[in-house]
């Protein structure tokens, strides 16, 4: 049940003018996979059909949610407005806020889906830094939010049908996520923020086999496990670069607060095939009624109201 649960986890800046000390508008930079994903996904993703983006922006944004992500949340917060997707971006006038390279399905390395990895989502990144696009003092006062929900583990399990030398490779995804981070401080990028995983026992592909009453604790321990790895290597990058450039997100615990006396906490508001129609143009899903009091919104991914919830419970001192 275990192996079966994580398989199906899977299936689901301006152009730079500046030459001295002036002030320079901070911009966002996103990388990842779809719970930072803003559109970069093609059409034919579920991401870009109803019911997603019902509440924000009123329709489908590309988003994995029926509003925002992540992403949005973490822009709000610096005051800066969420960077438009690199796949959508018709010129360089749209980059005045950062670039948003997530897209759904992905991991550290390739993953059952045929589209960018985290290495080659920060390769976009430093061709359009080569092009002179992003300046130095646009780097140095940006922001770069990594998201990294667990695509690696349910692609490694999927091929290999089995959970042996899974330890070992979770040291190799950690291992390729600090080098990807630390590329991106080498940028000069001041300010790094990656994300560890959430409880993947509590997602609702996890609890539907129990009617959405209890977590899965063995894949909530895979979960700690990862999360502890991923802490202990971000401590040890700052001592390396003598300041907090990298913060830890720990989406596990904001999730686990989030989850915190909401009736049906465990149950997703669009229930069954989200996205889906039938051959007759039938929707194969339902929504709930009241989807501003539901944690998640299908069956991997947090709500508008879920990313709230999560947001708002993370300790944002280490924010600063």
């Amino acid at each position: 049940m275990l192996l079966k649960l994580l398989i199906c986890f899977l299936c689901c800046g301006i152009v730079s003018t500046s030459t001295g000390n002036e002030d320079v508008k901070k911009l966002l930079f996103a990388f990842g996979d779809s719970y930072a994903d803003t559109g970069n996904l093609p059409s034919i993703s579920v991401s870009w059909r109803p019911p997603y983006g019902t509440t924000f922006p009123g329709k489908p944004s590309g988003r994995f949610s029926d509003g925002r992500v992540l992403t949005d949340y973490v822009a709000s917060f610096f005051g800066v407005r969420p960077p438009l997707a690199y796949r959508r971006i018709q010129n360089l006038s749209a980059v005045e806020n950062g670039i948003n390279f997530a897209h759904g399905g992905t991991g550290v390395f390739q993953t059952l889906f045929d589209l960018p990895n985290m290495t080659t989502q920060i390769d976009f990144f430093q061709q359009l830094i080569e092009k002179n696009v992003f300046g130095s003092d646009d780097l140095s006062s940006s922001i770069a939010l990594v998201s990294l929900a667990g695509n690696d583990y349910a692609a490694y399990l999927a091929r290999n049908g089995t959970f042996q030398g899974l330890e070992g490779f979770s040291r190799s995804v950690i291992n390729q996520l600090m080098l990807n981070v630390r590329r991106l401080n080498r940028f000069g990028m001041k300010k790094i923020f990656v994300s560890g995983i959430g409880p993947l026992g509590c997602l609702p592909q996890s609890t539907a086999s129990n009617s959405y009453q209890n977590c899965n604790a063995a894949l909530n321990n895979f979960s700690i496990s990862h999360n502890q790895l991923v802490e202990q290597n971000i401590f040890q990058l700052n001592l390396e670069a003598a300041a907090p450039v990298f913060t830890y997100l720990d989406l596990y615990t904001g999730l686990m607060s989030a989850l915190g006396g909401v009736p049906n906490r465990l149950k997703p508001c669009c229930a069954g095939e989200c996205g889906a129609v039938d051959k007759n143009g039938k929707n194969k899903y339902v929504v709930c009624e009241n989807r501003s009091r539901s944690i998640f919104w299908d069956s991997i991914h947090p709500s508008n109201f879920g990313w709230n919830a999560v947001f708002s419970a993370l300790d944002k001192s280490f924010l600063i």
